[in-house]
């Protein structure tokens, strides 16, 4: 059954596009508007676990990822600063089917993007206001246009425009931590482990490298403690030297892979403490915008494609004139636990990479013993799980 219903969606990242395929994949309207004047993503990666891929799969993305995505698997592992084994990473959820992704967060943008109309995406169009009514939502924009909307879904990041209309405003929270990032040509690294996501842990820093695009690009993370505030830039340019040295000493496959780094960027880490709701009335939040996560369980935009395909399935039965706002209540009761719980988990991650113990033995059980709670996450089907949610 088609809904009636039109959604306006407040931003065109990986959050927003996916949701918008989500909502077009079970009949209802919807519109993007992005305040970028072209749609674009920075040169970084991220994954796509289980837990979105079938999620994308089911709305017939799966060949357009394949072609873009650099499968992950065998020989992922974690590592102590000197390179010895700490364990194996999960890349499967528990039935070894369902896997996992490398992906160039511009190639996952455009595979979102060309699966939907050209006309249902509005570029240059920066929110400035929001108002509604027991008709409807309307939206303002800088450039003088407006857009009416049934439901309007926040998915404009850490820094939303619109989260003021749902809760007072409060400053995302600094991790201490600087991310460097960057991506080098796997040509220049003619042995490194294909299809492989590595992980190496030491004192208070960590560094991660995984393939994206085919697996022709290698992506790198640098994590490192930092005395003052950064940015939360996807595009500050970074000190390469600067990397380099903050893991002198490391793997020689670390510091062979940095000697060959000739630039890259930086951003400062933020999340947020889980905000205490997500919905006023005809409007919600999603991803970034609902639950900032720290990227230590690489579920950010994870999350978010979850976000999507909830809300879908919530409101595919809506039709003009129904009570909106207690069908989006019940996306932010079914939502809300999970996110919360994975935000925390990032955050103890995180500690558990940067090798925040007194005892590395206990860090390396726990090590070992969260790939139960990965598999819990990678199992989770959201879709069946938002059609058997009671409310």
């Amino acid at each position: 059954m088609s809904s009636n219903i039109h959604v306006a969606i407040v931003g065109g990242g990986i959050g927003g596009l996916a949701a918008a395929n989500a909502l077009r994949h079970r009949g209802i309207s919807v519109a993007v508007y992005e305040q970028a004047a072209v749609l674009g993503e920075v040169g970084a990666g991220v994954f796509i676990y289980p837990n979105s891929l079938r999620q994308l799969e089911r709305m017939g993305l799966g060949a357009a990822l394949a072609r873009v995505g650099a499968k992950v698997g065998p020989g992922s592992e974690y590592y102590r600063m000197d390179g010895s084994v700490v364990g194996k990473i999960l890349t499967t959820d528990s039935s070894g089917w369902n896997g996992m992704y490398g992906m160039h967060r511009a190639d996952l943008l455009n595979v979102l993007a060309d699966a939907l109309p050209p006309a249902s995406i509005h570029t240059g169009h920066r929110c400035v206001g929001f108002t509604q009514d027991e008709k409807g939502a309307r939206l303002t924009f800088e450039n003088g246009n407006v857009a009416y909307a049934d439901v309007v879904l926040a998915a404009d990041g850490i820094n939303s425009v619109l989260q003021k209309y749902v809760v007072e405003p409060s400053a995302p929270e600094y991790s201490g931590c600087r991310a460097y990032r960057g991506l080098i040509s796997a040509e220049k690294l003619p042995q490194w482990r294909s299809q492989a996501h590595q992980v190496w842990m030491g004192h208070g820093k960590h560094f991660m490298v995984f393939p994206v695009r085919r697996g022709e690009l290698l992506n790198y993370v640098g994590f490192v403690p930092t005395a003052s505030e950064t940015a939360e830039s996807w595009s500050a340019v970074g000190d390469r030297d600067e990397l380099a040295a903050s893991f002198t000493g490391w793997d020689p496959r670390v510091t062979e892979l940095l000697d060959k780094v000739e630039s890259c960027f930086w951003w400062g880490l933020y999340d947020r403490k889980p905000l205490g709701r997500w919905v006023n009335g005809r409007l919600t939040l999603l991803g970034d915008a609902a639950h900032p996560m720290l990227p230590h369980l690489g579920q950010g935009a994870n999350q978010a494609i979850e976000d999507g395909t909830a809300l879908a399935v919530l409101l595919q039965k809506c039709r003009k004139g129904d009570d909106i706002e207690t069908v989006l209540k019940k996306y932010e009761a079914f939502r809300h636990s999970r996110t919360s719980l994975v935000q925390a988990e990032a955050r103890k991650n995180g500690l558990r990479y940067d090798s925040k113990y007194e005892d590395l033995a206990q860090r390396d059980r726990e090590i070992a013993n969260a790939a139960e709670f990965r598999k819990s996450l990678y199992d989770y089907d959201i879709e069946k799980e938002a059609l058997s949610f009671p409310g």
